[in-house]
């Protein structure tokens, strides 16, 4: 028998056991074993009916990535599937943790599907540029319906066991201690009923609308922004409504080769190993000691400090939430009960969890409250002598061993540690707004943060659920620097020829989810205003600077919040509304400067912005302001929606070719840009790659940081 996939008879059950650490995946080793085990106990004849279930944390949780982009190993999941239906006796599946992808399909291989309540099941491959592969697209239908399973299979959700059960896709959940216990009682209800072994590829598909599938792809397509694999999931789903059981799942297996063959798959699955990737941090040991984190405190209560205590309070960290006077802690105190109220009301989480996480949230007005903190978050205002302030007086009231994180988006980190007596403890924390729901967490690494500082917010980081990436210290350091040069790019192109509404329905052609002056106009045209002001004593005199953003500031246009910006905004309407005022701006600003305006094609827009946004992340690279390529770009990805199916700046670049790129520079420096040529010379890093005919990431795995 396997080492991986047991079997043993308890009375007239038999048992067949996966056990493969630390999910269980569908390795080549646990598809053998389980046709293997399958035969043993279709052999037993004492058994009346099989169980399958596994050890450990989870169900199977999906297939190994151990084998991604590897030549198939024999067998295939479809033949341990296909051997689980040929069972002449029943099989009841026993779900804890996780049943995702080919851990879901495996269940639905099986007769009788039974969860505990905490389970989960879902088909993620969409998130992969995949469609589930194993029949998964051709049984779910058959036991949720069409409807039902075009929303979990294209979206790629997972699936809570009461939700699960509703639908039909478990037969049971039982609350018990363990899988194996809930399989035991659902199993001898099998015999004792004698409930009869249907197998799901048996079973009719329910009716749907006629025009389900069109409907569900025009609102992927609107929704997808280009994504491919959602809509290859329609066509998967559709074959199961309109083809015999073993054609449509001949039909499903065309599709997921078309699906791996795609350069979408390629970007989502290099996005997915850059995941986790992130968090292995060249000489911090994996074993290294983090500092025990019990208890946080943030200072600042204003929307991303509010945001900041919500992480972690979600966490289930008590978290202590100081502000300066009884109004603006109240007010902050309002914005998270809204938040979490209005997540109960969608059903994201229940009423009495919104309680529970308020109840972790201990107000304050004096400074002096943090003392019993393991973590202090700074969320002050974004200015230096702010953040002096703060920094000099938790030496008198942070506790000795307390990491002291700040939560600036610009300013150097190495500067607001020496404001202590303690530099290194200190390090950035850069939430992303709303910091409740952005996935990114830019951790900033100054040149004293101890080992067990950094472990530290690292570890606080995974346990609020967010992708932390470590940066050097440098002006907005791997994300901000180089929307620095992407929306320079923008402001460009605005006075030469381009509108708003042009550039940003370019930008969200290519994937993104909002365009530049959409996302600025949502952010506050103040914001870029005043960060401005704080670089004019630095910025290079000969270096062209456009005042378009300035002159909507002087007009009180701060975007969304005064319901005008680059955009006009209607009463309780986010929708951006093209204003013949700001075309009128633009175009005036650029006759007082003798700029001929001329058109600008979608493609120079986009080629603009993401060669700017690629060289300047060479230079990050370059410079060890980020460890790696696939950093930069998770920090794009989950940071400001760059789409993740386009894999992020520096896997489009090498995509694209070097050489591709640094030839569109060359050529912006002769007809983009004339005048300001000196941002099209490419890094020497790119340059160096180009010549050589390489990439970013053979650049880095060269480096063995890839």
């Amino acid at each position: 028998m396997s080492d991986v996939v047991a079997y043993e008879r308890e009375g007239d059950i038999g048992l067949i056991r996966v056990t493969n650490p630390p999910v269980n995946a569908l390795s080549q080793a646990v598809r053998a074993g389980l046709i293997e085990a399958l035969t043993v106990g279709y052999a037993d004849a004492a058994a009346k009916v099989l169980l399958l279930y596994c050890g450990g944390r989870t169900f199977v949780a999906g297939a190994d990535i151990e084998e991604f982009g590897k030549p198939p190993l024999e067998p295939g999941l479809g033949a341990a599937i296909a051997a689980m239906e040929a069972a002449p006796k029943g099989i009841v599946a026993a779900i804890h943790g996780t049943a995702l992808g080919g851990g879901l399909e495996i269940a639905l291989g099986c007769h009788f599907r039974v969860g505990l309540p905490s389970a989960k099941v879902g088909l993620p491959e969409v998130k992969l540029g995949l469609i589930p592969g194993a029949g998964g697209t051709q049984r779910l239908p058959r036991l949720c319906g069409l409807e039902a399973a075009l929303d979990i299979i294209a979206t790629g959700r997972p699936v809570p066991a009461a939700e699960a059960r509703r639908l039909g896709i478990l037969d049971a959940t039982i609350d018990v201690p363990d899988a194996k216990t809930a399989g035991l009682t659902f199993a001898r209800k099998v015999i004792e009923e004698g409930l009869p072994a249907v197998r799901v590829r048996d079973r009719k598909l329910t009716a749907a609308p006629a025009d389900l599938f069109e409907k569900t792809r025009a609102a992927l397509r609107r929704r997808s922004r280009g994504q491919t694999s959602p809509l290859a999931c329609v066509d998967a789903v559709e074959a199961a409504a309109a083809l015999p059981f073993d054609e449509g799942l001949v039909r499903e297996r065309a599709i997921f080769m078309d699906c791996m063959a795609s350069p979408q798959r390629a970007a989502l699955v290099q996005a997915f190993f850059g995941e986790r990737a992130a968090g292995k941090i060249p000489g911090l040991a994996p074993a290294a000691a983090a500092r025990p984190l019990n208890r946080a405190a943030v200072i600042g209560a204003g929307t991303m400090g509010g945001g900041i205590a919500m992480c972690l309070a979600n966490a289930g960290l008590p978290v202590t939430l100081v502000e300066a006077t009884q109004e603006a802690l109240d007010r902050g105190l309002a914005r998270i009960r809204g938040n979490y109220e209005g997540s109960a009301k969608r059903g994201r989480i229940s009423r009495a969890e919104v309680e529970k996480r308020m109840r972790l949230i201990e107000p304050a007005l004096e400074l002096s409250a943090v003392a019993g903190a393991d973590m202090v978050i700074e969320a002050v205002f974004e200015q230096l002598d702010v953040k002096r302030e703060v920094f000099a007086e938790l030496d008198r009231y942070a506790k000795p061993g307390a990491v002291l994180a700040t939560n600036t988006s610009y300013l150097d980190v190495d500067r607001i540690a020496s404001f202590t007596a303690r530099p290194g403890d200190v390090l950035g924390m850069h939430f992303f707004s709303p910091a409740n729901v952005m996935r990114l967490l830019e951790i900033v690494k100054t040149g004293r943060t101890a080992p067990d500082v950094l472990k530290t917010a690292l570890q606080a980081g995974k346990s609020m659920g967010k992708v932390a990436v470590v940066a050097g210290v440098c002006d907005g350091f791997i994300g901000n620097r180089m929307l620095k040069y992407y929306r320079r790019q923008v402001s460009y192109m605005l006075e030469d020829g381009a509108l708003p509404q042009q550039i940003d329905k370019a930008i969200t052609d290519f994937g993104f989810a909002m365009g530049p002056c959409a996302v600025e106009d949502l952010a506050g045209i103040d914001i870029g205003y005043l960060n401005r002001r704080r670089q004019d004593a630095t910025r290079d005199p000969n270096e062209r600077y456009v005042d378009l953003a300035d002159k909507l500031y002087g007009l009180g246009r701060l975007g969304q919040k005064t319901g005008a910006g680059w955009y006009r905004y209607q009463k309780d309407s986010r929708k951006p509304l093209p204003d013949p005022l700001v075309e009128k701006l633009i175009l005036d600003a650029a006759a007082a400067k003798g700029i001929t305006r001329r058109e600008i094609p979608d493609e120079e827009i986009r080629s603009r912005v993401l060669c700017a946004l690629a060289n300047e992340g060479a230079k990050i690279l370059e410079e060890g302001i980020a460890l790696r390529p696939s950093d930069i770009d998770q920090v794009w990805i989950h940071g400001y929606a760059f789409p993740a199916h386009r894999g992020g700046p520096m896997f489009w670049a090498d995509a694209l070719g070097l050489g591709k790129v640094v030839a569109a520079m060359a050529n912006g420096a002769r007809k983009w840009d004339r005048n300001s040529a000196q941002n099209w010379q490419p890094a020497p890093l790119l340059a160096r790659l180009a010549a050589e005919g390489s990439s970013f990431a053979a650049w880095s795995e060269a480096r063995g940081e890839g």
